[in-house]
């Protein structure tokens, strides 16, 4: 009974000095090695998550589709100490009521995803590739922005 139970505690203290020294993922004991033995993907198959930082161009348009949903369309500034500026398109189907009051220079943060689309213009198909939000917030409003970013961030198995 007393090896049994040394045996225990050696085996308890070396799974305690693991799971302190290694990372958890979502509230489990883990390493990167055991995470990979397991099939489990950093980031799963099929992810697709942009967030982006950066000053409005120029004012929202605002537009209603033929499906009756309205559209808001805007170029975000993205601008970082060691990359050259970049210009991003975003547009964000069925924005939030608060959409209207964000103008030319308001920092944002956008959340959503990367998305190409295919139209008809002058005869032939043309492509546009660009950020579909899910969500734009005033950079200024940690906390939404935080409420926002962390279920997603959850979803990544970090």
């Amino acid at each position: 009974m007393a090896a049994t139970s040394q045996r225990s505690a050696t085996s308890q203290r070396s799974a305690t000095s693991q799971r302190s020294a290694t990372p958890s993922t979502r509230g489990t004991a883990s390493t990167a090695t055991n995470s990979f033995a397991e099939g489990t993907e950093l980031v799963p198959a099929g992810s697709n998550l942009v967030v982006l930082r950066g000053l409005i161009r120029r004012d929202p348009e605002f537009r209603v589709l033929a499906s009756g949903d309205e559209l808001m369309s805007l170029d975000l500034t993205v601008r970082s100490d060691e990359a050259p500026t970049e210009s991003v398109p975003v547009v964000w189907p069925n924005p939030a009521a608060t959409a209207v009051k964000f103008v030319e220079g308001d920092d944002v943060v956008v959340v959503g995803r990367i998305r190409r689309r295919f139209f008809r213009a002058g005869g032939s198909t043309a492509t546009r590739t660009e950020v579909h939000a899910d969500k734009i917030l005033s950079a200024r409003s940690g906390v939404r922005i935080r409420s926002v970013l962390e279920p997603r961030v959850e979803d990544l198995n970090l």
